[in-house]
C-alpha cells in the first residue's frame, strides 16, 4: 500500500500536468519487475537521445505541457500542448525553430495529433470530445463531435486519438469515459462502434492509441489493461499483446508496431520505455530507456526511423547511432 504523503504527491502529479486519470490496475508487486525484466532481456536499441530545443521568436511565447506529436514529410515537427501562452498546435523546422503555429481558442483540452497521408492535422479535443481536421497550415476544414460525453467531474471524459483506415475511414477511441472505438466516414458521418469497460476479450480500461495497419488490423492501446489489442475492421477481436505495462502511445511503420509503456506500479507518467515490437507476435525486438518524468505520452515515426516522443513541456528524439 502507498503512504498518505505518496498518495498526495501522485494526485498532485496528476493535478500540475493532466497526464490523464487513471484507474490505477491492482498488480501484483512482482509484475513491474517482471516486466522490467522482459524488456531489458529484448536489444538495446542503437540510439542517441536528444532533448530537442524547440523555439520561437516571441519574447513571452513558452510551451506547456505536450500532449502530443508527429513528423511531416519534411520532418518539421508538429506538437499540440496544454500552455497558455502558445498557440494549441505548432509546427517547427528540423532545427527546432517555429514556423507557423495556429489553434487557440479550438481546444477545452489538447490531447493528441495525427497526419493523414495527405498532410492534413487531426486533432484531439479530450474534454469536449471533438477531432478537429486542419490543413497543414491551419485552414479548419472538419470537425467532429462524439457523443454521448459522459459528466464526471473530470476535464478527462472524451475521445483520445484517432487512425486511419486503408479505405479513408477515420477510427477514434473514446476513452476516457467511454470505452469504446468509433468509425466515421473521411467526411465524418458515423458509422459504427464497438467496446465497453472491462478486462476480457475485446473490452478496455481507457483505450488511449490507435493504429491501422495496410492489411486492416486494428491496434488499440489498452491503457490500463496494459496491453494492445488486434481487431479487423468491423470490431471483431483477432488477438492481444498482453504484459506490457501501462500502453500509451502506438506508431506502425514499414511492419513495426512502437510503443511507449510504463510500470502500472507507478503513477501515470513514470519513467519507462520505447519499445519496438512485432505487431504479428507481439515479441519485443528491442527497447530504450526514457528516464524523464511525464513521458511518452505520444509518438511518431519518420521514415527514416527517427522517434520523438512528448516528454513534459518538450520532445525527446531517438535517432541511429
Amino acid at each position: 500500500m502507498q503512504s498518505n504523503s505518496k498518495r498526495l504527491m501522485s494526485l498532485l502529479f496528476l493535478a500540475s500536468f493532466c497526464f490523464a486519470p487513471s484507474i490505477m490496475a491492482q498488480l501484483p508487486e512482482n509484475s513491474d519487475s517482471e516486466l522490467a525484466r522482459r524488456i531489458e532481456a529484448s536489444p538495446p536499441l542503437p540510439f542517441i537521445e536528444t532533448r530537442l530545443s524547440l523555439y520561437s521568436s516571441f519574447s513571452d511565447w513558452e510551451l506547456g505541457a505536450v500532449a502530443g506529436v508527429a513528423i511531416g514529410r519534411s520532418e518539421d515537427i508538429y506538437v499540440i500542448q496544454r500552455g497558455d501562452k502558445a498557440d494549441p498546435i505548432l509546427v517547427f523546422d528540423k532545427q527546432g525553430k517555429l514556423i507557423r503555429s495556429w489553434g487557440r481558442g479550438d481546444f477545452a483540452l489538447p490531447h493528441s495529433l495525427r497526419l493523414d497521408s495527405r498532410g492534413n492535422v487531426w486533432a484531439v479535443d479530450a474534454q469536449a470530445s471533438k477531432v478537429i481536421k486542419y490543413d497543414s497550415t491551419g485552414r479548419k476544414l472538419l470537425t467532429i463531435e462524439v457523443s454521448p460525453v459522459p459528466i464526471d467531474g473530470s476535464s478527462f471524459r472524451g475521445i483520445t486519438d484517432v487512425a486511419f483506415a486503408p479505405n479513408g475511414n477515420l477510427y477514434i477511441t473514446d476513452g476516457y469515459a467511454n470505452a469504446r472505438i468509433l468509425e466515421y466516414t473521411a467526411g465524418g458521418k458515423e458509422l459504427k462502434e464497438w467496446g465497453h469497460p472491462g478486462k476480457g476479450t475485446g473490452e478496455f480500461e481507457l483505450p488511449h492509441g490507435i493504429q491501422i495497419g495496410p492489411d486492416g488490423i486494428v491496434y488499440v492501446a489498452d491503457r490500463e489493461n496494459g496491453r494492445i489489442e488486434k481487431f479487423d475492421l468491423n470490431g471483431k477481436f483477432m488477438g492481444e499483446i498482453d504484459g506490457l505495462g501501462r500502453c500509451y502511445a502506438l506508431k506502425l511503420v514499414q511492419g513495426v508496431l512502437w510503443t511507449s509503456v510504463s510500470p502500472m506500479g507507478e503513477a501515470p507518467g513514470a519513467p519507462g520505455w520505447l519499445l519496438k515490437l512485432d505487431p504479428h507476435t507481439g515479441e519485443i525486438l528491442g527497447h530504450a530507456r526514457v528516464l524523464d518524468q511525464r513521458q511518452g505520452h505520444a509518438l511518431d515515426v519518420s521514415s527514416s526511423g527517427k522517434v520523438v516522443v512528448t516528454a513534459g513541456n518538450g520532445v525527446l528524439s531517438f535517432q541511429q547511432n
